[in-house]
């Protein structure tokens, strides 16, 4: 895999060629969310803050910009996408329990948790209300599909809270639902309403699954081992929740006897002391490196898939994304 590009030069690059449509793109989520009651107008100016990365509707336009085919449609479709992805971490925030999010507090924290929820709710009809705008269905179609697929994994995530025999399979199965379904489904928009060739298509919503998966899992490494102050929200959460990650899962598989003992009387009763005690174990075994290795190997995958695209920037910079995905710190 390339040398990984540096955020901010990612995004510059972006800019150069999608930046027109992402304007419009955040000009059309900020005219959707308009309102005239005082209290969301606040919740609105709040939760503006939250803004990171806009990676899916980054792919939403660098998946129409590869085909060759941006059209008016692209930015609205970012927009929604974005919408959605908004709403959940809202959710997100209210089942960890989260306090910070992009340096800030979380609407739960700042209000409560049923405004939290409210407002989560409110982001999604918004959604559906900007993706009706669209001259064909389709698009509600697809982002209610994958809408369905986020709630299944996010529900699965917190039925196995505790399950301390959760498998290598059923996490992979819950971080496709909850994380790359998203993903997937915004390259697939993308190269669609570009009128790229239904084998276009299909790769680049294979790229955006395996991206999400590369993603997720980096994620759930930078919760055991990210520094809050740098990724800018709570940290700690999965263990607070006993929500099984990779690391987790691999190193319960590995230790034995008294060792493995240990762990999981740890992980049945977590505390602020568990992370501390956890991780020296994590870096003697190879559970750690087994996590990164598999991240490695979806944004790998994902490369991968854009062979079947032409050359052109944009699918460079798509390929600069997957090694983004798991080298970040934030």
């Amino acid at each position: 895999m390339s040398q990984t590009v540096p955020a901010a030069e990612l995004l510059a690059r972006v800019h150069d060629i999608v930046g027109d449509a992402l304007q419009q793109t955040e000009t059309l989520f900020d005219r959707e969310l308009q309102s005239e009651n005082a209290y969301v107008r606040d919740i609105l100016a709040h939760s503006r803050r939250f803004r990171g990365k806009r990676l899916r509707p980054i792919l939403v336009l660098l998946s129409g910009a590869a085909c060759d085919g941006l059209t008016d449609d692209h930015p609205v479709l970012a927009a929604v996408v974005e919408l959605i992805h908004t709403a959940t971490l809202v959710h997100d925030d209210v089942l960890d329990e989260a306090d910070v999010r992009r340096h800030v507090a979380t609407i739960n924290t700042r209000w409560n948790n049923e405004t939290s929820v409210l407002f989560g709710d409110y982001l999604f009809t918004h959604a559906f209300h900007l993706a009706a705008s669209l001259s064909s269905t389709l698009a509600c179609r697809w982002i209610g599909a994958a809408t369905n697929v986020v709630c299944e994994g996010e529900l699965m995530q917190v039925r196995h809270r505790g399950h301390l025999e959760l498998t290598e399979a059923e996490y992979l199965q819950i971080i496709n639902g909850k994380t790359a379904e998203l993903c997937a489904v915004s390259c697939r928009l993308g190269g669609h309403f570009a009128d790229a060739d239904a084998a276009i298509v299909e790769a680049l919503e294979a790229y955006g699954r395996d991206l999400g998966m590369a993603f997720q899992i980096a994620d759930d490494l930078l919760d055991l081992l990210g520094d809050e102050s740098a990724a800018g929200k709570t940290l700690g959460s999965d263990l607070a929740k006993q929500k099984l990650t990779l690391p987790l899962i691999r190193l319960l598989q590995t230790c034995s006897g008294a060792e493995g003992d240990q762990v999981r009387e740890w992980l049945s009763r977590p505390d602020e002391q568990t992370a501390g005690r956890l991780l020296p174990l994590l870096r003697k075994s190879d559970s750690l490196t087994y996590a990164r290795t598999l991240a490695l190997e979806f944004a790998e995958s994902a490369r991968n898939r854009l062979a079947q695209l032409p050359a052109s920037p944009a699918r460079d910079l798509l390929a600069e994304f997957a090694a983004f995905a798991v080298a970040r710190n934030t």
